[in-house]
């Protein structure tokens, strides 16, 4: 054992430093955790705002309905929304979306997300369908090239085929009042 002699330096042993560093990464953790708590969950980045629609081309969730493609967003403004039977949230916009097809104010359309046919075909069956055109994307390419975190996701797409809002998770009515709609009507225009 080595002594202390006055005024020789201290050594630094691992008994010594593993307290203050179990300290420093324990306050980095808080501090994260801390930030991470003041941020809206539904306010994900998105690197296709503002960005061309990706390309895609999905046969038709039924026979009796449409498919969905690309070219099918261009001249007009309109609304596509990722859902799928097995999601409780999509149940819960779902009103929402029937309001928006009903008002006739933006071209809804829908894509099938991660589901059966015939499960999305029940779940509208048993809602209403509220979608123009509704694309079958089981395997998750098309939601893959969008960036869909999970359903439903709702992306506002403008005439020229840009993507220019998304609402991840439900969209609810103060949603669409405060946000949605007014800019729908200031793209339409």
């Amino acid at each position: 054992m080595s002594e202390n002699v006055a005024g020789a330096p201290r050594r630094f042993t691992p008994r010594r430093v593993l307290p203050l560093v179990a300290v420093a990464l324990f306050s980095v953790i808080v501090a994260l955790f801390a930030v991470g708590l003041t941020m809206d969950p539904r306010k994900l980045p998105s690197a296709l705002l503002d960005k061309p629609a990706p390309e895609f081309d999905l046969p038709p969730l039924a026979d009796s309905h449409p498919g969905l493609r690309t070219a099918d967003l261009k001249g007009q403004v309109s609304l596509v929304n990722f859902f799928a039977s097995w999601c409780v949230p999509c149940r819960v916009e779902h009103p929402v979306l029937m309001r928006l097809a009903r008002e006739g104010k933006v071209a809804v359309h829908g894509i099938a997300w991660k589901d059966g046919k015939k499960n999305a075909n029940d779940f509208l069956v048993e809602l209403g369908n509220p979608y123009r055109r509704i694309g079958f994307d089981p395997n998750n390419k098309t939601g893959i090239d969008f960036g869909v975190y999970g359903v439903p996701e709702t992306y506002v797409i403008d005439r020229d085929g840009r993507i220019r809002y998304k609402v991840v998770g439900p969209l609810g009515p103060d949603e669409l009042n405060d946000r949605v709609l007014p800019l729908i009507e200031k793209l339409a225009k």
